[in-house]
């Protein structure tokens, strides 16, 4: 591109300089040809004003000292013709067609001059002489502009050239240069803005392929145990109804999480939320965790008001409440209690434990993701749990750290549209 810029850039002053050059050159040997007559004619003009004064004088006509007036011009030839005398003539005289021939006359003289066309050609070539520098110099000062020119504009096209090939190849890192040309910062603005963009939605397929793995994992370690008591039991062929009816729950629920995580990128595929009983989520809950705790020797006890309904999608306080039992599990001990109350705004539903809590260099920072209480841990659970609450109008919070004690505040009352959600803080 650069010897594209370069060529035309060289063409351009060419024609330039011709298309100005020519006529000046035409202009310019005409006025020095005008100039070489005209030079002529005051030599004549003089020889002869000489003359007439000597005669003036009473001096005799001295048509050497006459012809020294003439000396501008060399290679004269001057002829001198006084009334009554006979004709005098200076230097050789030069064929009509090749001179400059011009006359004067006084009252007693008359003068011809005639000079060798050789000074109009003497002129003119040193005008044609200048006129070609001046052409050389000007196309000389065009190749260097261009050539900055060009350097200007291909340094800059390259490395939008080389942002876009790595943008094409998942390299979503922004250019981040602007280079004062409106066209070209404007293109660079647009790479920038489209690396942007790719950067968002390759972090968007990341949190959802970790949100995606974190949430399954918690139904389906709770299907697994249920099909681990049916093979335990299959001798009791009630036993084995129970908790095949307890495992097609789980997979129910399983399908819910997916739907839940597919409409993450879908909002308007996401249920509306409703009035749905506490007691019967968890109920649920108590069900399919109780045999984890059983088996690590732990008690799930379930305390607080009965008969509690509040806003909520369905679903979504399930697998909440799931995740601080799976929390708890993990990293708390001893008993874990699940609590409901109610305020005066809010319905609450608290999960504690008896262990020793969130360490308090992580306590203000709990909910963030990729923050976890033990190594090895993705610290993405409490994140999406306060994600899923809130989208629902609710919140969880840590209430207090040792022992830990979550919160799960639900409105339940139904607010208007305008209305913010209710969200309260621990008591």
């Amino acid at each position: 591109m650069r010897r594209r810029l370069l060529i035309s850039t060289l063409v351009v002053a060419v024609t330039a300089v011709l298309l100005l050059g020519i006529p000046l050159a035409f202009v310019l040997s005409r006025l020095q040809i005008s100039a070489a007559e005209a030079q002529v004619k005051r030599d004549a003009t003089e020889v002869a004003k000489t003359l007439q004064n000597r005669v003036n004088a009473g001096l005799p006509a001295d048509v050497a000292e006459a012809a020294a007036a003439a000396k501008s011009l060399p290679d004269r030839y001057i002829s001198i013709r006084q009334d009554g005398l006979r004709e005098f003539s200076i230097g050789d005289r030069p064929q009509a067609r090749e001179a400059i021939i011009k006359v004067a006359a006084t009252r007693d003289f008359r003068v011809t001059v005639a000079a060798d066309d050789s000074v109009e050609y003497g002129r003119l070539t040193g005008a044609l002489a200048l006129i070609g520098a001046l052409a050389l110099a000007a196309v000389i000062v065009a190749v260097v502009l261009a050539m900055l020119q060009a350097r200007r504009l291909t340094r800059p096209l390259e490395e939008l050239a080389s942002a876009a090939d790595r943008l094409g190849l998942g390299d979503a890192r922004p250019l981040g240069s602007r280079y004062g040309v409106p066209e070209l910062d404007r293109l660079a603005e647009g790479l920038d803005g489209s690396a942007r963009r790719i950067t968002d939605l390759l972090s968007a397929e990341r949190d959802f392929a970790s949100d995606a793995s974190h949430q399954l994992r918690t139904p389906l370690t709770a299907l697994s145990m249920r099909l681990e008591e049916m093979i335990a039991a299959a001798g009791d062929p009630e036993v084995v109804r129970e908790e095949g009816a307890a495992a097609l729950a789980q997979t129910e629920r399983l399908a819910d999480v997916v739907s839940q995580l597919l409409g993450r990128t879908r909002r308007a595929s996401r249920g509306m939320p409703s009035l749905i009983p506490i007691d019967d989520v968890v109920a649920q809950q108590v069900i399919e965790w109780d045999p984890a705790f059983r088996r690590v020797n732990r008690k799930l006890e379930v305390v607080g008001d009965k008969g509690l309904s509040a806003y909520i999608t369905p679903g979504a306080l399930g697998q909440v409440i799931a995740t601080l039992l799976d929390n708890a599990l993990v990293h708390g001990a001893g008993t874990v209690t699940i609590r409901t109350s109610r305020t005066h705004k809010s319905v609450v539903v608290e999960v504690r434990d008896e262990g020793k809590g969130v360490p308090h260099e992580l306590a203000p920072r709990i909910f963030e993701r990729n923050v976890s209480g033990r190594p090895g841990g993705t610290g993405l659970g409490l994140a999406l749990a306060r994600d899923v609450a809130t989208a629902d109008g609710a919140n969880v919070v840590l209430v207090r750290p040792r022992p830990a004690v979550f919160a799960v505040f639900l409105p339940w009352g139904m607010r208007g549209p305008e209305e913010p959600p209710v969200v309260s803080g621990p008591a």
